[in-house]
């Protein structure tokens, strides 16, 4: 299964407030406070005044995302940042393949990468997408990683990003989905059997 993810995520009341005015931003729900905002080639251009640029070879450390962080985007993202830490985070893997990137930003300039992994044989700890969130004040929970922790495996594609947004939907939407379905299973076994129907044969 593929995945791949292009996102700003920050703190909700600060991405809220920065994006009010924008017709092309869509801000989906993670858990802690958090949201993310999918990247679309439509807000980049609606951000800068200009298209996006992308990197025509594969992302490497030198290179770490493949859409291209322009002056005027990486200059709108710091100064975002002087409200609170932002991140930018990439992803992509199909058939167990792929790479992660993330840079963060506070107080007005990088502060934390960017950092690229294609192998991910590191501590998870350690994996950008992880370093990233754990920069923006991520706490640890039940979930494995920072990553799950805030929620960022609900969705596989920008796509999915932006119906989540547009949809209110909250980060634990699929787990209440499940734990009314469960619920649901279990009132249905737990009811009496129905008695047998009385039959009036009348009288001969």
């Amino acid at each position: 299964m593929s995945y791949q993810l292009s996102a700003v995520v920050a703190d909700v009341e600060l991405l809220r407030e920065q994006i009010a005015d924008l017709d092309h931003a869509v801000l989906a729900a993670l858990r802690q406070d958090f949201a993310l905002l999918p990247v679309t080639p439509q807000l980049v251009e609606e951000l800068t005044g200009g298209l996006p640029d992308f990197a025509t070879g594969e992302p490497s450390i030198e290179h770490p995302f493949q859409l291209v962080l322009s002056p005027a985007l990486s200059d709108l993202l710091a100064r975002w940042s002087r409200r609170g830490p932002v991140a930018y985070l990439e992803a992509e893997f199909a058939g167990g393949l792929g790479h992660q990137s993330a840079a963060v930003w506070l107080g007005g300039q990088v502060t934390w990468g960017p950092c690229f992994d294609a192998t991910l044989d590191r501590p998870r700890a350690e994996w950008p997408i992880n370093a990233a969130l754990a920069r923006l004040g991520v706490e640890p929970g039940p979930w494995i990683d920072p990553f799950a922790e805030l929620g960022l495996h609900l969705e596989r594609d920008t796509a999915g990003w932006l119906a989540h947004g547009r949809r209110g939907l909250s980060a634990d939407y699929w787990d209440e989905l499940a734990e009314e379905w469960e619920l649901r299973q279990s009132i249905l076994h737990q009811q009496p059997p129905r008695p047998d129907p009385v039959v009036d044969w009348g009288s001969e």
